[in-house]
């Protein structure tokens, strides 16, 4: 009952994940381009896909397409130390999320194991882009 609407969330996630609209652009045109009247698999677009962004987009299309957990980004900030991993995720998920701490633009790279990045001071509100497909937790609460 997700299809539709998870399709083109993910699309937007996607589009972040490239993070450069000109090459997202260029990349939708070639799709249809290359694939133009054509039959075609969900494979076939996932390769396009991942060799015109340079990116191994398999754990990706794991998540979004054959799997039906929302991946969860779940972080806490103690002592001046953000903390953050993915969870509800597939094996090797390791998708970048763009994030602000106190305002200033982060990219940050979670992966399934706890990481973190040490801040300028304790209590940092931390921002995530809200134009990605997940679920946000602060273990904090706050």
């Amino acid at each position: 009952g997700d299809m539709y609407y998870k399709g083109g969330n993910m699309l937007n996630t996607l589009r972040q994940v490239v993070n450069d609209d000109d090459k997202w652009l260029n990349i939708l045109r070639d799709i249809n381009k290359e694939f133009y009247h054509q039959v075609v698999e969900g494979r076939q677009i996932e390769n396009f896909l991942s060799n015109k962004t340079e990116m191994d987009l398999k754990p990706f299309f794991d998540q979004y397409l054959r799997d039906v957990r929302i991946p969860v980004f779940e972080y806490y900030v103690k002592d001046s130390v953000l903390n953050f991993r993915w969870n509800n995720c597939v094996p090797r998920f390791n998708m970048p999320l763009r994030v602000k701490v106190a305002g200033v633009e982060k990219n940050i790279f979670p992966k399934s194991r706890w990481d973190m990045i040490k801040l300028e001071s304790a209590g940092t509100l931390v921002e995530v882009d809200p134009n990605y497909y997940i679920a946000i937790l602060n273990m904090m609460g706050n």
